[in-house]
Formats: C-alpha cells, sequence, structure tokens
C-alpha cells in the first residue's frame, strides 16, 4: 500500500518523512497497517473538531469563523507581517484574504501601516481588541494542550511533535527547530 502519492513533499522510505530521519528513527511497520492509518485519521479528525469548538463558539457569536481565527493567530504571532507573508503562511488567495481581513480591520481587531520602506506593503498588527480576542481564543486551545501533554508525558509529547512536523510540507517544517 503507496502511503504518500508521487507529488508529495515526503521523502524517504516508506513510512520515514524527513522529520523522522532527522530523528534517526525508523517507522514501526505496525504502524504503517491501513487501520493503524485510518485511526490516525480519525484522531486527527476528532482531535482538531475539539481543538477548534470552543474558539468557533466563540468567533461565532463576534460573526467570524475559523479563516478569521488563523489570521488573528498569525497576525498576534508576527506583529508587522506583511499581507504577503500572511498569504505564504496560510495558503490561500488574495481574495480569500482580503474579504476575511477586510472585515477585522473595520471592526478594530487588526490595524494595517504602509511600510515606511515600500509604500506597497502593509504591515499587520493586532488593535487592543484583536489582541484580547486573539488570546481569550489561544487561552483556551493553549489550556486544552497543555492538559494532553501533561497526561501524555515527555516521551509522547516528543513523539507527537516529530509526528506533527512530518506532517507538513518541508517548507514549513523549516519554521520549527527541534527545540521548538
Amino acid at each position: 500500500m503507496a502511503v504518500h502519492g508521487p507529488g508529495d513533499k515526503h521523502t524517504g522510505q516508506a513510512g520515514e518523512s524527513g522529520a523522522g530521519k532527522a530523528h534517526g528513527l525508523r517507522a514501526n511497520p505496525l504502524f504503517l497497517r491501513d487501520e493503524e492509518l485510518r485511526q490516525a485519521i480519525e484522531l486527527l479528525f476528532f482531535a482538531y473538531r475539539d481543538f477548534t469548538a470552543e474558539p468557533d463558539a466563540i468567533l461565532a457569536r463576534q460573526g467570524f469563523g475559523r479563516a478569521h481565527h488563523r489570521v488573528l493567530y498569525f497576525v498576534g504571532r508576527h506583529p508587522g507581517i506583511t499581507v504577503g507573508a500572511l498569504l505564504g503562511i496560510l495558503k490561500i488567495t488574495k481574495q480569500s484574504l482580503s474579504r476575511v481581513l477586510g472585515q477585522l480591520v473595520r471592526e478594530d481587531f487588526i490595524a494595517q501601516k504602509t511600510d515606511a520602506a515600500d509604500r506597497r506593503r502593509r504591515m499587520l498588527s493586532l488593535t487592543n481588541k484583536g489582541l484580547a480576542l486573539e488570546s481569550d481564543l489561544s487561552a483556551r486551545q493553549a489550556r486544552r494542550i497543555a492538559d494532553a501533554y501533561r497526561d501524555a508525558g515527555a516521551l509522547a509529547v516528543e513523539g507527537f511533535r516529530t509526528v506533527l512536523r512530518g506532517i507538513i510540507n518541508d517548507d514549513d517544517r523549516k519554521r520549527f527547530s527541534d527545540g521548538d
């Protein structure tokens, strides 16, 4: 059974992503069985559903959705980020970002400033209102992750982080060092 398609960014032997090779680990063949892989897919679906449920409800009260959350999160993590850099992270169209960003700017969650060095570039930052919302959303999600980390223990946390790094594409994986 082929786990990866010919066009993906994973390299190495079957079951061995770039992240796994970096740690000198090889996948146990039992984890590569179809049932094990399908269970992992289901776990990711359920984890994402529960990870986003509480923030989704808060965002819905504001008339926002997950796209707004992603913009708030990454602008909060990278104050002064340009629209172009944000597009690169989110991998969405300019039109999609424009709709979401326009609403966040109009409702005073995000401020735009023209870059003094290049007037074509817009730099983004959270307003106090945006910071309050982003902090609330992230705190709720951080509590959920912290609880799971505490229950799992250090070795499981490192394994989880290794698996996540192995799932994301090579370009995004470079954003994270082994110590992050």
